[in-house]
């Protein structure tokens, strides 16, 4: 079996410090996950440390209530992110990863999300992913 992946990379026009604590404040996480048209994020807790966890829950108008949750497995700020994601459309042990590398413009940020149980999956993830991404420039 291969293992699906996927990579997104976006220019921020805000520095590193900023992006990268925007993914560690319910506050701002509540703003800019949002992987869909119409949905809202009405519940996040988040212990920002190495071993703690975070939960979030996307609401979508359709399938209702979604639970997102994972492990902090890296907390280098404000270079590197890395965290479990496990959700009801996600596998065991998928992780995602953000680097954080300044530019003169801001930050690019490189988002690698790997495993997912199917190719469906993953592109859904894709076009989610991409969408949040969006949302959090719009956010900050």
């Amino acid at each position: 079996m291969t293992e699906l992946s996927l990579e997104i990379t976006r220019a921020i026009p805000h520095p590193p410090e900023k992006v990268f604590d925007a993914w560690l404040n319910p506050e701002m996480l509540a703003k800019f996950m949002l992987p869909g048209p119409n949905m809202s994020v009405p519940e996040v807790h988040s212990d920002a440390k190495v071993g703690g966890r975070f939960k979030i829950i996307m609401r979508a108008p359709e399938a209702g209530d979604l639970p997102h949750e994972g492990e902090y497995k890296v907390i280098d700020r404000p270079n590197r992110l890395q965290f479990t994601w496990n959700s009801p459309y996600s596998q065991d042990d998928s992780t995602v990863t953000l680097d954080f590398t300044p530019t003169d413009k801001g930050t690019e940020l490189r988002l690698h999300h790997i495993r997912f149980p199917s190719e469906e999956s993953r592109n859904n993830h894709e076009g989610g992913w991409t969408r949040i991404l969006e949302s959090l420039e719009g956010a900050l």
